[in-house]
């Protein structure tokens, strides 16, 4: 699998914040698909599996929450988690990283920390399999 052509599902309710991490995203080649609720994000997920997932603030379930449940499902489990957050503070960081993130990103980020973080993911989880 090369990394770059890796299939990244984005859950965000915030459209600006979905654009522009699914442009930056396509831009380095990977391809992205865009949800912006925990429900659709179920309902896809029910038929598709990506190489990594990207959570950020979610309208209908708090967004540590939803990660928790995928998390606990082992279809899921094993893939990367990216956990998009405005707030640092290192009780939330911490409640995210217990739910199964394996990388927190505060927002608004740094693009080439976002390239980093998620090309990181892709190449253990390749190295992983």
């Amino acid at each position: 699998m090369n990394v770059q052509s890796s299939h990244i599902l984005l859950i965000e309710e915030e459209p600006i914040l979905l654009e522009i991490t699914s442009f930056r995203l396509e831009l380095l080649g990977y391809q992205v698909t865009t949800v912006e609720t925990a429900e659709a994000a179920s309902h896809w997920l029910a038929e598709n599996l990506p190489d990594l997932i990207a959570i950020g603030h979610l309208a209908d379930m708090e967004s540590v929450e939803f990660l928790n449940q995928l998390s606990n499902d082992s279809r899921i489990s094993e893939l990367p988690m990216v956990y998009l957050s405005a707030n640092a503070d290192l009780e939330e960081v911490q409640r995210a990283f217990n739910a199964g993130a394996d990388e927190y990103l505060v927002t608004p980020y740094d693009p080439s920390v976002l390239e980093n973080k998620v090309e990181a993911l892709l190449v253990a989880a390749k190295a992983a399999k």
